[in-house]
């Protein structure tokens, strides 16, 4: 239940650095794949979820081996994003909230294939990166909901950022479901709950260019996404891994 939940921080949503600030971050990402610290860090959580967390992934075989990729998930949790990693070889990106960017831990997300977004504040660089990313045939990990949840439920509606990205780039979108991690935060108070991550069917959109789609369309893409994850979250819920296990995209 949500009201069990330990209470989250409040978010701090205005970076007061200027855009100038994270140009090497966003330089450094668009020319390059992740570099050793993904490893090293996906090795260490990936332990972290198998033992602690349980954690199991389901549908693996949908994630394309190849070409400009977006994971989409739902969001709870900062683990979030290694959760999305785990049991998957491609390199994930990610794009991470400008406040996380200091030092001397900003060295190590930047090396990890992470990159700033100023948030509210339209940025414009953000965006860039990822289609520098997508470009390249690189994958991307996205949250429809933008942060994470504050409530231990999915959102009601997805923001409009995926369904720009879907449209602009016309790379492949895969919808996740994480279950479990809106309990994460639990960990304070000693309880560790079983993470299940199902990966749904790929969806393809016609690629329009950047600069070539409406918001109106953009949140109809994002919503028809959050929707598939909505549905293959309720599979884990309502059936648990023996349902992950036996999900398949209709024929």
């Amino acid at each position: 239940m949500a009201d069990d939940l330990v209470k989250l921080k409040e978010q701090v949503y205005v970076d007061p650095r200027p855009a100038e600030a994270f140009d090497r971050y966003h330089a450094r990402t668009r020319e390059k794949e992740p570099g050793p610290a993904y490893e090293v860090v996906r090795g260490l959580t990936t332990l972290l979820a198998a033992t602690f967390y349980r954690g199991r992934a389901y549908g693996t075989e949908r994630v394309p081996a190849s070409g400009p990729l977006v994971i989409a998930p739902n969001h709870f949790s900062n683990l979030d994003h290694f959760f999305m990693g785990m049991g998957i070889r491609r390199k994930i990106h990610f794009m991470a909230k400008s406040q996380m960017f200091v030092s001397p831990i900003d060295k190590v997300y930047a090396n990890g294939g992470t990159f700033p977004v100023r948030r509210g504040a339209g940025d414009a660089a953000a965006f860039e990166t990822v289609h520098a990313i997508l470009d390249r045939g690189g994958a991307l990990g996205m949250y429809c909901e933008g942060g994470r949840s504050r409530t231990g439920k999915l959102a009601e509606r997805a923001k409009p950022g995926i369904g720009r990205i879907a449209l602009e780039s016309g790379a492949t979108i895969l919808p996740t479901a994480i279950h479990g991690s809106s309990h994460v935060r639990n960990v304070k108070r000693g309880q560790f709950p079983r993470i299940t991550v199902l990966f749904g069917a790929p969806l393809r959109y016609e690629r329009l260019g950047p600069g070539n789609v409406g918001r109106d369309d953009a949140r109809i893409v994002a919503n028809e996404i959050f929707d598939e994850i909505k549905a293959l979250y309720a599979v884990v819920e309502a059936g648990g891994r023996d349902a992950a296990r036996a999900w398949r995209p209709a024929a």
